[in-house]
């Protein structure tokens, strides 16, 4: 039988059924639960269709700077993974329509709800609400060589075929699986290897911006959690900030309390000197966010509501760039707050509740001038 004869009887059945069966969705490749829309979107049914003026603070946002974060977006090569898949055809004819760089916010914002249909994410269970941390690019000195500051390796992924899945950090720089990029104090590559990326400042004051390339596999350990099992407080408890300054100031225990965490973490280095986040492009400071993507699309708006860790709304257009293995779950995202100490003062303090909602690229008819 031909395709076209067995897509005649696949209509048929659904034809025949239709009295006894609510729909034939469960024929899709997607399954039940899920949504087609008048174009080849994929969009869960815990995505609840919303408008606008359901997005808090949506109109008090000046949203060109997310055109600027989506434009990077656009010159990705994007995954249509996940299970919130907007339509190829639809996202590319988004990209190839972007409004003007000099366009104003009114112009920008129009476009976006021209052109994006928003939806409210709900988990599985139903809630709407889910948990926002921060992360940022550190800004640490480092040396091209081994001395008795720089004295913890910054490497690359090893060139000679040697394994570094599953093998622990401890073993990975004492037999030096990788080739050494840089050299720097151990407490601070540790903190750039939790952060998965960060800007070094040589010497000579040259700038290098050092992104995530790969992992070994192995399970993250809290340095925190370790001190307090070792019954070692530090001045101002278990924070990030109290943590690393105790472990600067006892270098001889430092080193065995950073191996205790077997994760270890390879890195490039990127040419302009640019944070580049999961989806190959520049991130954009507090417009990318790192989403899980077993769930979404890489690329796509989204809409976030939030507080800041000092209080204040967060109401943001962001752009889904980045991820990471902390980061699961249909409303939990990581937003970035750019690099250096300004940076750190917003990421290491922000855990908070928020709403989230994606937009999706929407069809609409274009009629020609004249007609």
């Amino acid at each position: 039988m031909g395709f076209g004869n067995r897509l005649l009887v696949r209509m048929a059945v659904c034809v025949g059924v239709a009295l006894a069966l609510t729909s034939c969705r469960d024929l899709s490749p997607t399954g039940s639960g899920y949504e087609r829309t008048g174009d080849n979107s994929v969009i869960p049914s815990n995505l609840k269709r919303v408008s606008y003026s359901d997005l808090p603070g949506w109109r008090d946002d000046d949203v060109r700077y997310a055109l600027q974060a989506f434009r990077n977006s656009c010159k990705a090569k994007i995954q249509y993974t996940g299970r919130v898949v907007p339509d190829r055809a639809l996202f590319e004819e988004k990209c190839k329509n972007l409004p003007a760089a000099s366009a104003d916010t009114a112009t920008v914002r129009a476009w976006f709800e021209s052109n994006f249909q928003p939806y409210q994410i709900h988990t599985d269970t139903g809630a709407t609400r889910g948990t926002y941390t921060g992360y940022y690019s550190p800004v640490i000195p480092a040396c091209r060589t081994k001395t008795a500051v720089c004295n913890e390796p910054l490497m690359g992924v090893p060139t000679d075929g040697r394994n570094y899945k599953g093998v622990a950090k401890k073993d990975i720089v004492e037999k030096q699986i990788g080739r050494p990029l840089y050299w720097a104090n151990i407490v601070d590559v540790q903190n750039i290897q939790i952060q998965g990326s960060g800007n070094l400042k040589l010497e000579d004051g040259t700038d290098v911006k050092l992104n995530f390339a790969a992992v070994n596999d192995m399970p993250f350990k809290s340095i925190g959690e370790e001190l307090r099992a070792r019954g070692i407080r530090p001045d101002g408890g278990y924070s990030a900030d109290a943590v690393w300054t105790y472990l600067k100031a006892n270098p001889s225990l430092a080193r065995d309390v950073i191996y205790k965490n077997p994760r270890y973490v390879y890195f490039y280095e990127s040419v302009p000197p640019d944070v580049i986040g999961k989806l190959g492009t520049p991130l954009s400071k507090i417009r990318s966010v790192a989403m899980d993507t077993d769930l979404y699309t890489l690329g796509m708006p989204v809409y976030v509501s939030t507080n800041l860790s000092d209080g204040r709304k967060f109401r943001r257009l962001m752009i889904a760039q980045d991820t990471g293995s902390a980061i699961k779950g249909w409303i939990r995202a990581d937003i970035f707050f750019g690099k250096g100490d300004e940076a750190y003062k917003y990421a290491h303090g922000q855990h908070a509740n928020g709403e989230m909602f994606i937009l999706m690229p929407k069809v609409y008819s274009y009629v020609k001038p004249g007609r």
